[in-house]
């Protein structure tokens, strides 16, 4: 009750504080690109069932059937010029605030993925994630903030696209939304939502590791690569 509660009350106030930057928004997507504002997608979420997250729409119509798919690279050209500016301040994700507010989503928790994204975890993490609302933050989100340039570099070096998502990103992304379930509690969402804004103010930032005690490690070397915790290929 206590996160709900929580739950409302920061997005409410986070929407109110931000009306006149998103209308302003909303304003320059109707007369740019798609002419559109809004981009719903099914994403997989509480007890497994499929529901819509709402985002500024950034990419071209459907997006997700064309180039890469539902893989974003860095400087795809599937984005549009005024959501390479929404993506990069994470602005696109804000409209997820009224997902909260209305109770498909969490302040913070794991983070829903497409149906085939999800595929790609195991069944173990699955039936285990599923057990909480996902979040618009979450310690997964901390973690993988910059995906898209751990894919653009395994591409650079010659690696399938797909396969660095299966075999590198969505293994450790699973066992960190599992630590989440296991250690969620008010506390440690305080912690992960002052992070994921310090995180925003100081792109790059990985200090928040400190901050949780026991965090699983990587070990995809690429992926230990991008945390900083080695050198070299």
């Amino acid at each position: 009750m206590l996160k709900r509660l929580l739950d409302i009350f920061v997005s409410g106030t986070i929407l109110l504080i931000l009306s006149p930057l998103l209308l302003t928004v909303i304003a320059i997507l109707k007369l740019t690109g798609e002419r559109e504002a809004f981009y719903f997608q099914d994403r997989i979420g509480f007890r497994g069932k499929t529901f819509k997250v709402t985002k500024f729409v950034t990419m071209v119509k459907d997006a997700p059937n064309l180039g890469t798919g539902d893989i974003t690279l860095r400087d795809d050209p599937r984005v549009l010029p005024v959501g390479k500016f929404l993506r990069k301040a994470k602005l696109n994700e804000v409209p997820q605030f009224w997902d909260v507010l209305v109770g498909k989503m969490s302040l913070v928790g794991w983070r829903p993925l497409m149906p085939a994204g999800f595929a790609e975890y195991s069944p173990e993490i699955q039936q285990e994630i599923v057990k909480v609302k996902p979040g618009l933050t979450g310690i997964g989100s901390l973690v993988f903030r910059d995906e898209e340039s751990i894919i653009t570099k395994a591409g650079a070096e010659g690696r399938d696209l797909r396969g660095c998502y299966r075999e590198d990103i969505m293994p450790y992304k699973g066992a960190l939304e599992v630590w989440y379930v296991a250690h969620r509690g008010l506390w440690t969402d305080i912690k992960i939502m002052i992070a994921t804004a310090v995180a925003v103010l100081r792109p790059g930032w990985t200090g928040y590791s400190s901050w949780f005690a026991d965090l699983p490690e990587p070990k995809s070397n690429i992926i230990r690569q991008h945390l900083g915790m080695c050198e070299g290929g």
